[in-house]
C-alpha cells in the first residue's frame, strides 16, 4: 500500500495487505474527493441495496401497527426496532400473486422463495428444467456490480439447501433454497459458512499469490490482523484523529468476529463424531451464527466491497426449533396453527428473535459513521418474506420492513398502508434509486409512490 502525506488524499481503492490477507478500509474523511468521482446513482457516496429474507410467514397480528403515518405504533413483534423508529417504515398491502398456485397446486414454500426478489411463478419441475426470472438483486448486480470488488453478496444461515432433485410438492429444490437468481434458470446459491465469507472479504482470493499466503497464514494460525498490522500502523500514522479512530473501530470489530469465528470452529472440531445422520441446521450457538453473518454483512457494505446483499436467515419450509427461546416445535410445523394461540404465540417469539438479531445489525450499520451521515442513512434495506399468514400460505398484505434512509431518497419512519399492489413495484423504485435501468421485474405495474 502506498501511503500519502498528511495533505494527500486516500484513494478509495486502499487495502491493507499482508501475507495471504487483504482488507478493505472502511470510508474515512482523507478519501472523500475520490468518493465524490465514485461512480454512484447520485454522486457522492454510494447507495446500497440489501434484502433480507424470513421463511415461513409471520403471526402478523404482532406485526402490523394499528397506527398509519408517523403516528404508527410498534406492535410487540417489531419492539426491538423501538430504538430506530425513525430509520424505519413498516409497508403494508405489498403481494406476490405470483407466489400462489395457479393451478399447479402444493408447493407455496418452493414458490415464496423462488418468487421474493423476481416476482415470477416458477415453472412445476422436479428436474434440471428450472425457469424463473432474474431476481431484483442480480438485475443490480449486473448493471453496477462492476463498481465494487464483490458484485454481490448471498448469505444465509442455512446449510439443509439442497440444489438438486424434487423438494416441495414436486418443486425444484434449487427453488426452495435461493432468493437470488442470476438469470431465468441459475440460481446465486448463499454462503453459510461464516469462514468462507470472512476469507471472501478479507482473504482476497482472485489474487493467487495472496491465495498461497493464506495457505501459509492458516498454518501458523495467524490472525488476519496480525499480517496487515505493519500496514495498518504506516497508515495510522497519516490519518487525522477521526479516521485513526474510525480506524481502529473497524479493526476492533474485524478481530471480534474473527475471534467469535474461530471459537466456532474450535468448539466443533472439540465435540465428538456424530452416531446419527447430521441434523438440519448449524451445529453450536444459532444466535451467535446470525449475529456473525449480520456483521460479515455489515463490514461488506462498510468497505463498499459490495453495494448489493441478499441474506435468507433460514429457506423457506425450515422447521427449525427454537430452544433457546422455549419454543421446542419446528417453525414450519408451527407455521400451521391451526388458530392454535399457543402456537401463534410460539411463532411470535420466533418472530420477535429474528427482528431483534435485524435490529442490532441496523443499529451497527447506524453506528458506522461516514460522509452524508452512516452506512444505514447511505442503505436501503428490507427485510420481509413472500408468506404472511403460514398458516394460508397467503400470499397478499406481505410483513415488509423498509430500512434506512437510501441517501435521502427514502422517507423512513411511517407506516404506510397501499392497496393490494405488486411487491416488484417496490423493488422497481429501489433500483431506480440505485441507478439501474428495468422497465419491469416480474410482475411490477409500476414505481412505488411514498416510500
Amino acid at each position: 500500500m502506498h501511503i500519502p502525506n498528511k495533505a494527500a488524499w486516500l484513494p478509495r481503492r486502499t487495502f491493507l495487505r499482508g501475507l495471504g490477507a487483504c482488507m478493505a478500509l472502511p470510508l474515512l474523511e482523507c478519501m472523500m474527493p475520490a468518493v465524490s468521482r465514485a461512480v454512484g446513482p447520485v454522486g457522492g457516496v454510494p447507495r446500497r441495496m440489501v434484502f433480507v429474507y424470513l421463511p415461513n410467514g409471520i403471526d402478523m397480528e404482532n406485526w402490523t401497527p394499528k397506527g398509519v403515518g408517523a403516528a404508527f405504533d410498534l406492535p410487540s413483534t417489531l419492539e426491538p426496532l423501538t430504538a430506530l423508529r425513525g430509520d424505519i417504515s413498516v409497508l403494508s398491502g405489498l403481494a406476490h400473486n405470483n407466489a400462489k398456485g395457479l393451478g399447479d397446486g402444493a408447493g407455496d414454500h418452493a414458490r415464496a422463495n423462488s418468487c421474493f426478489l423476481t416476482g415470477v411463478h416458477p415453472r412445476k419441475t422436479a428436474g434440471a428444467d428450472i425457469h424463473i426470472g432474474i431476481s431484483a438483486d442480480q438485475l443490480a448486480a449486473q448493471q453496477i456490480g462492476k463498481n465494487t470488488r464483490l458484485p454481490s453478496l448471498e448469505l444465509s444461515c442455512d446449510t439443509s439447501g439442497r440444489q438438486a432433485g424434487a423438494c416441495d410438492s414436486g418443486y425444484a429444490c434449487a427453488y426452495q433454497n435461493n432468493i437470488s437468481w442470476r438469470n431465468e434458470n441459475t440460481p446465486m446459491p448463499p454462503t453459510s459458512d461464516p469462514r468462507l465469507v470472512f476469507e471472501r472479504l478479507f482473504g482476497a482470493e482472485e489474487d493467487p499469490d495472496l491465495a498461497v499466503g493464506r495457505a501459509i497464514r492458516e498454518a501458523s494460525r495467524k490472525s488476519i490482523l496480525d499480517v496487515v498490522l505493519g500496514d495498518a500502523q504506516s497508515l495510522q500514522k497519516s490519518l487525522g484523529a477521526t479516521d485513526r479512530r474510525k480506524v481502529d473501530e473497524y479493526l476492533t470489530a474485524v478481530r471480534e468476529t474473527e475471534i467469535a469465528i474461530d471459537q466456532d470452529v474450535k468448539f466443533r472440531a472439540a465435540q465428538p463424531p456424530p452416531t446419527m445422520n447430521r441434523p438440519n441446521g448449524i451445529p453450536g450457538d444459532f444466535t451467535e451464527h446470525v449475529r456473525i453473518m449480520y456483521d460479515l454483512l455489515g463490514f461488506a457494505l462498510q468497505t463498499d466491497s459490495t453495494r448489493i446483499a441478499t441474506f435468507m436467515v433460514l429457506r423457506e419450509g425450515s422447521n427449525r426449533p427454537y430452544p433457546f427461546i422455549g419454543v421446542n416445535e419446528g417453525h414450519h410445523d408451527l407455521s400451521h396453527h391451526g388458530n392454535s394461540a399457543e402456537k401463534k404465540a410460539k411463532i411470535a417469539k420466533i418472530n420477535h428473535f429474528h427482528v431483534e438479531q435485524f435490529a442490532g445489525f441496523l443499529a451497527s450499520l447506524k453506528g458506522m459513521r461516514e460522509q452524508g451521515g452512516t452506512v444505514l442513512d447511505n442503505s436501503m434495506i428490507v427485510l420481509g418474506s413472500a408468506i404472511a399468514d403460514g398458516n394460508k400460505h397467503q400470499h397478499t398484505e406481505l410483513p415488509v420492513l423498509l430500512c434506512g434512509h437510501g441517501g435521502g431518497a427514502l422517507q423512513p419512519g411511517r407506516h404506510v398502508k397501499f392497496g393490494e399492489t405488486p411487491m416488484t413495484n417496490l423493488y422497481l423504485t429501489l433500483l431506480s434509486q440505485m441507478g439501474v435501468k428495468a422497465d419491469r421485474i416480474g410482475d411490477s405495474t409500476g414505481l412505488l409512490k411514498n416510500v
